[in-house]
């Protein structure tokens, strides 16, 4: 099982490579921006693109949640990564907005009927009895959570990327499980919550 820590930062790495490339003078020009479906707001789409890296941006898909925890595709993307506004919502700050991967979006909808009640402490309850009773949508292994909140989008000063790993240990990935400063770590090893941290976002 440790061998698949470097599979996950050989992904992220090309990533970064990838994104680094598409910036270099004389690459090709991104794919246009997908576009909107009837009756969808440019403004709603570019808000919740807000969390999205640039490179990305354009093929994202956009959806927009609604009061059962189903949703609106604004966008149809192609290339796998989803992006929402969840500002105002129970427990979220005025400003929030996250991108996932597009498999992410049950374990969402848990997400957000669980803090309907607005109280954090109920909301985890919740999620804790589902973790416990097998019932927990687990996120993709290796997918990654961009979220950006703040009081408003001028303000937005919380930019946290994480790295979805369901299940894994210190054991089996041969990562702490304690926050440290200057490396990665597990949080909430052995869960599905289970995700690595990166410092400084």
């Amino acid at each position: 099982m440790k061998r698949m820590i470097p599979t996950i930062l050989v992904a992220v790495v090309a990533v970064s490579i990838s994104v680094w490339a598409q910036g270099r003078r004389g690459a090709a020009p991104p794919a246009p921006p997908a576009p909107l479906e009837p009756g969808a707001s440019q403004a709603d789409v570019d808000k919740a693109l807000f969390a999205a890296p640039a490179a990305l941006r354009n093929q994202a898909t956009v959806i927009k949640w609604k009061a059962d925890f189903t949703y609106d595709t604004l966008r149809k993307g192609t290339n796998g990564l989803v992006c929402y506004d969840r500002s105002g919502f129970p427990i979220q700050p005025p400003f929030a907005v996250q991108c996932t991967s597009v498999g992410n979006l049950p374990r969402e909808a848990q997400n957000l009927k669980a803090e309907a009640s607005g109280d954090r402490a109920k909301s985890e309850a919740m999620l804790k009895a589902m973790e416990q009773d097998g019932t927990r949508a687990k996120p993709e292994f290796g997918s990654v959570w961009y979220h950006v909140s703040g009081p408003d989008r001028d303000h937005a000063s919380a930019h946290e990327v994480t790295i979805a790993v369901p299940g894994a240990t210190q054991a089996s990935l041969g990562l702490p499980d304690q926050r440290r400063e200057n490396g990665v770590w597990i949080m909430n090893a052995g869960t599905s919550t289970a995700h690595i941290m990166i410092p400084g976002r």
